[in-house]
């Protein structure tokens, strides 16, 4: 059982009397919108497109893609190492070059690859925080954007080098931009975790808290809760 699936009540009360928000390491206060990517090109064939986004636990990172209007699905699991370690367990322990992932399935009429990444930089994670985010450490939990092709790759790294040079975090980005060898679907249960049990401490102070800042921030792409549940049933 990871850590995180019982946080004690006392530990959260400590984090909140710290006055911690989300990115708030990055941008010392509360988060402000980045600037739209400069690079964005449309897609040149129709049909839904798949972009993988690892930032931490998968739980908060695929709710807040979740409530993006334009995802047909946010799914946890693994990428980055090989199929025979591709479980939790096995991830956890923080030696099998997998991160936790989330493989977003979206439609690009509605939202663009760009988009996404502005979502994922200005409130899915803290891209600052070295193989951690907020209380989870170890690789697994890194920053990394898995790049499906040429393109991505390409729109990825301007990002980055945008973000860069308009000093939109107090420190340096570390997220890693790297080839999507294979996406390996996490364990059910991780399926719709933050969804299911909202009231959880560790969802309440880690997880909510991103979603918050995605319909604050981007209220034109933000997709309400009723939404989300119509479309996961569809």
């Amino acid at each position: 059982m990871s850590r995180r699936r019982s946080l004690p009540l006392s530990f959260l009360a400590l984090l909140l009397s710290a006055g911690l928000t989300a990115c708030g390491a990055a941008t010392g206060g509360e988060a402000a919108r980045l600037p739209a990517p400069a690079l964005d090109p449309a897609p040149t064939e129709p049909g839904y497109r798949t972009a993988v986004f690892a930032g931490g636990c998968f739980w908060g990172v695929e709710s807040v893609f979740e409530h993006v209007r334009g995802v047909r699905s946010a799914t946890s699991g693994y990428a980055g190492g090989q199929a025979a370690t591709a479980t939790y367990e096995r991830v956890s322990e923080g030696d099998t070059g997998h991160a936790e992932s989330v493989k977003v399935v979206y439609d690009p009429r509605q939202v663009s690859y760009g988009q996404l990444l502005e979502v994922f930089f200005g409130a899915a994670h803290d891209p600052t925080q070295l193989d951690r985010q907020g209380p989870d450490r170890g690789t697994q939990y890194r920053s990394a954007i898995f790049y499906a092709d040429a393109q991505q790759q390409q729109v990825a790294n301007a990002y980055i080098a945008q973000l860069a040079a308009a000093h939109a975090f107090e420190a340096p980005i570390v997220t890693r931009v790297a080839p999507l060898a294979a996406f390996y679907t996490a364990e059910s249960y991780h399926q719709d975790y933050a969804r299911l049990h909202p009231n959880e401490p560790y969802i309440v102070y880690n997880d909510a808290p991103k979603v918050a800042s995605l319909r604050r921030l981007y209220p034109a792409l933000y997709r309400p809760e009723q939404e989300v549940v119509q479309v996961e049933l569809h």
